[in-house]
């Protein structure tokens, strides 16, 4: 069963902006932890940014100054900004959570062990 239900995405040119969203209001409270990743034909699933119970958030070098990651915790949904968007931004994008307090204690990049719950993923595609 999907618990996290993702919408947005879509085909833009480079230098477009695209915004997705990701609703947990299957659960009862915010996730503690949140975070959008992606996967691209040929490689894995990598983190894009993280956003932590306390709102600090993290971002992956490629995406930083572009994307931004945010949440409203009363309508318990994540949203991934995403700026002047580059082909090698095409992708799947998955939203993840946790709600293990401790689940960023490492922190750095997101990374797919620290997230048990899953969005259906959406896919984005930049053409130049």
């Amino acid at each position: 069963q999907v618990q996290l239900v993702e919408s947005g995405g879509g085909s833009v040119q480079a230098g477009g902006s695209l915004r997705h969203s990701c609703a947990a209001s299957r659960y009862t409270s915010m996730p503690d932890c949140m975070a959008w990743f992606r996967q691209t034909p040929g490689k894995e699933r990598e983190g894009v940014a993280a956003i932590d119970s306390d709102d600090s958030t993290t971002y992956a070098d490629s995406v930083k100054g572009r994307f931004i990651i945010s949440k409203d915790s009363a309508k318990k949904t994540l949203y991934l900004q995403m700026n002047s968007l580059k082909p090698e931004d095409t992708g799947m994008y998955y939203c993840a959570a946790n709600f293990w307090p401790g689940c960023r204690r490492a922190g750095g990049i997101p990374r797919e062990s620290e997230y048990w719950y899953w969005g259906q993923g959406t896919q984005v595609t930049v053409s130049s």
